[in-house]
């Protein structure tokens, strides 16, 4: 356990990863990251339109807390790309708070705001919020938020092991301490248009890299219909070139957590990338948010997008005919193996400051690994949960799809989805350092920066490089992350 700092002690990782934090915010061009309420909207549309909470499905189980709770909780998180979770969601937690006598504010922010959100926060000393959620990792912070080894270890002792995947999302085995709560995560399966790839000879969508360079190709060459694999500072790109370097046999680190950024299996993940580029997409892909890809594929300008199913669940409830047509894929083979990030990855965070009402986070987080059923029912399959028991449905709902799918077994890739799903830190845990390149976005700007001729593989390679090895120093001079 590390040792409690000075509410107001900001190290230089953390002053570091909220300027880039910041940053990013602004390039993803999303607005204010203020605390407030926000009306659920649909999915990247920002257009404000209030969803309704989903029909039927689990009720919601309670277990008494352990010890009595009080005072307020209030929660920061992301405004979901499904919009009926949130409409469940903030019911559900102020209902909970009825119940065990705590007053619940639930806060969303748009996906993009909320990294330097949370940095902002944290940096403060005097955090606004009790508990805070991200769909990556957060492990950047760990020096300043709680150890939720208990709540692990609670959960576990009810509902059983939790999943490997996301233990190694939420735990640093260099200190022994779960940074974070995992409790659900996302698959990232391919989603592309049936239409457009049966008719260059792929029905089934592409089963490879190769497959995606000369499908994806061929249909902008005829159709001018782009790939959507963004090289943007965003979270997609991040998880979805990452992907792309594990596949091909490169990564960040080994699993002893040295870095191995520069090899051969690199730059050849560097060069098919700008392959791809000139080949099958537009310079658009450098300027994405998180919510672009999305948006493209309904709109007919995508033809496949590395994703979650919430672009489809969007298709499905704005009525768009687009919704028959997209159909999904497992990982993509590359010339070493066939394995993407997990679309997202849920951190529960909980500043170690004064004030926060720390009983009530973690009591709420037991709650809601108790609800885990709901929580898929009502993200219609969005979110997938790291107690497999907890949703003993969730095959069966995959294989006949309650919301509507056409067919009604489209999902079923993702019932093999923990065959090609990994963490992002892969093939070791994901550290500190691991958290702050993601949160820098290093990679996406290595692959940019060849794509866009601003420097060769090599040197794109060499700079990344060098930033990643500062950034293992300083962690690794901190006995945060291990290897050197």
């Amino acid at each position: 356990m590390l040792p409690r700092k000075s509410p107001f002690f900001v190290t230089r990782r953390e002053f570091l990863y909220l300027s880039g934090a910041a940053a990013l915010a602004a390039a993803c061009g999303t607005g204010s990251s203020a605390t407030t309420t926000v009306p659920t909207t649909l999915a990247g549309t920002g257009a404000g339109t209030t969803a309704a909470p989903v029909e039927g499905g689990p009720e919601m189980s309670f277990v008494e807390p352990a010890e009595q709770l009080s005072g307020e909780l209030k929660i920061l998180l992301w405004s979901h790309f499904v919009p009926a979770h949130d409409a469940w969601f903030d019911p559900f937690a102020q209902e909970w708070g009825e119940m065990v006598g705590v007053d619940v504010t639930v806060d969303h922010i748009a996906v993009a705001d909320v990294p330097a959100a949370i940095a902002s926060e944290i940096q403060s000393g005097q955090p606004e919020h009790d508990l805070m959620q991200y769909i990556a990792v957060l492990s950047q912070h760990e020096p300043s938020v709680v150890d939720m080894a208990d709540v692990v270890q609670e959960a576990e002792s009810r509902y059983g092991t939790m999943l490997d995947l996301t233990r190694r999302s939420s735990f640093n085995p260099n200190t022994e301490k779960y940074y974070a709560y995992a409790p659900s995560w996302v698959p990232d399966p391919g989603d592309y248009r049936r239409s457009l790839w049966e008719g260059v000879g792929f029905p089934d969508g592409p089963a490879s890299y190769d497959d995606l360079l000369q499908g994806g190709s061929e249909i902008f060459a005829s159709e001018g219909v782009q790939l959507g694999i963004g090289m943007s500072q965003e979270i997609d790109s991040n998880m979805a070139l990452r992907g792309l370097l594990w596949s091909f046999g490169a990564g960040i680190q080994d699993e002893n957590e040295n870095v191995i950024l520069n090899s051969d299996a690199t730059i050849a993940a560097i060069e098919y990338m700008n392959e791809l580029f000139a080949g099958a997409m537009t310079p658009e892909v450098f300027a994405w948010n998180a919510a672009s890809n999305n948006q493209g594929l309904n709109s007919g300008e995508l033809s496949y997008i590395l994703n979650s199913i919430s672009a489809y669940r969007t298709a499905q409830d704005e009525g768009l005919e687009v919704a028959d047509d997209i159909y999904f894929t497992p990982a993509l083979a590359g010339p070493e193996t066939a394995v993407v990030a997990s679309h997202v990855m849920y951190n529960w965070i909980v500043p170690d400051a004064p004030d926060v009402n720390v009983s009530a986070a973690k009591e709420f987080l037991l709650h809601y690994t108790e609800n885990l059923a709901p929580v898929a029912w009502n993200s219609k399959l969005y979110d997938f949960p790291a107690f497999p028991d907890r949703v003993p449905d969730l095959t069966g709902w995959i294989d006949s799809d309650p919301f509507g799918s056409n067919p009604a077994d489209k999902l079923k890739v993702l019932n093999t989805s923990l065959d090609w799903a990994t963490n992002i830190g892969h093939p070791g845990p994901a550290n500190p350092a691991i958290g702050q390149i993601f949160g820098e976005s290093i990679i996406p700007v290595m692959f940019a920066e060849a794509a866009q001729g601003a420097k060769t593989p090599q040197q794109a390679m060499e700079d990344a490089e060098a930033q990643i090895n500062a950034i293992f120093d300083d962690w690794r001079g901190q006995g945060l992350v291990g290897g050197g």
